[in-house]
């Protein structure tokens, strides 16, 4: 029998779950900015809703593994005690920005490259040495002392989970309850829509998304139980995972790729099978010097604002929301207003018109 070393079947899981990813989210056209897009300039909430499910799903599954002892949630970076509240709204709006900028976040990107479109590749690019020179390089300089420096602290509770910040309040032991009224809350809000109810095959799909990420903490934390090595316990995000990627391609590192280098490529496997399935290949590339120009700034606040923020779109949104991390929330509100005013500004016209009310058809909800 061939016993393969935890180090080698880490980065194995995370191709197996980033391909089912990729595969299921280029299949359905999976995005955050398009569900954002759709509910403030059509009205329509539909594709939002598949989006929240899916965050809920990741919940629900995290959680449930968590408490029977299979996935390490506390070893997460997201639950970490100090939460650098400035880099969570500063980095989310900066992130939100970016993606109005390129027109979808880092997993769109990753997806989109997996159809042929060498914008994508430009954007990846991009977002990955933005967000090793932010983490690891001279950008860091300035992100201790405006982001690290300034974290507010829960270690009486233990951590920045929202579970153990309302236990700590009351005094008695309400992760649990916590995590069931959120998911109670969200599943009513996405079902009540009779329009929703009907898309069975999106749901589905929503559902085997949210999935993943349960997987991801699963397969990280018995890895680690069992490793000589360290191995972080993580479940999904497509920002600093973007830069090791890079760096393991272009550099011997004298390490094993991670289980995020492995969902990346994993994501990329996913989207590329999806896309020759569906026969949706098309190259595509810059039309013009200033579209180039919108999508390296892009790219760069995404980069930069994804590491400061400690997570995108997926990171925040779901790993994180997931884990009931007080950044999840805090970070997707900035990346919304962000993206907000992004497309003001190249839809409008200007950025004021983010702050107008507008009217929408409520059919569609």
């Amino acid at each position: 029998m061939i016993v393969l070393d935890p180090v080698l079947l880490t980065p194995l899981l995370g191709i197996l779950a980033g391909s089912v990813l990729g595969f299921v989210a280029r299949s359905t056209h999976f995005c955050t900015l398009s569900a954002l897009e759709r509910h403030w300039y059509a009205g329509d909430s539909r594709t939002l809703r598949l989006w929240v499910l899916a965050s809920l799903v990741a919940l629900a599954g995290s959680q449930l593994l968590s408490g029977l002892g299979l996935a390490d949630l506390k070893a997460s970076f997201y639950l970490s005690p100090d939460f650098a509240w400035t880099g969570a709204i500063a980095g989310g709006f900066m992130f939100g920005i970016g993606m109005a900028f390129v027109g979808t976040c880092g997993f769109g990107a990753v997806l989109r490259l997996g159809g042929g479109s060498l914008r994508a590749l430009v954007v990846l690019t991009v977002i990955g040495l933005s967000a090793l020179a932010t983490q690891r390089g001279i950008v860091g300089i300035l992100r201790v002392p405006l982001v690290d420096d300034l974290a507010v602290s829960f270690a009486g509770s233990g951590s920045q989970s929202m579970g153990d910040i309302v236990s700590t309040i009351f005094g008695m032991r309400l992760q649990g309850a916590v995590a069931i009224l959120i998911l109670l809350a969200g599943l009513f809000w996405v079902f009540k829509s009779p329009a929703f109810r009907r898309q069975y095959a999106r749901i589905g799909a929503a559902m085997v998304i949210g999935s993943v990420i349960p997987f991801g903490w699963w397969a990280t934390s018995f890895m680690a139980a069992r490793s000589f090595h360290p191995v972080q316990i993580e479940a999904g995000s497509f920002v600093v995972p973007v830069g090791d990627t890079i760096m393991q391609l272009i550099t011997y590192t004298g390490t094993w790729p991670d289980y995020g280098v492995g969902l990346i490529v994993g994501t990329l496997f996913g989207a590329v099978a999806a896309a020759v399935w569906k026969r949706d290949i098309r190259w595509e590339a810059c039309d013009d010097a200033r579209e180039l120009g919108r999508h390296i700034l892009g790219g760069t606040l995404m980069g930069i604002g994804g590491v400061i923020s400690m997570g995108c779109t997926v990171g925040q949104g779901i790993t994180a929301f997931s884990t009931l991390a007080i950044s999840a929330p805090v970070v997707m509100i900035s990346m919304a207003l962000g993206a907000r005013v992004g497309l003001a500004w190249l839809v409008e016209g200007s950025a004021l018109a983010a702050f107008r009310r507008n009217q929408h058809p409520s059919a569609a909800e």
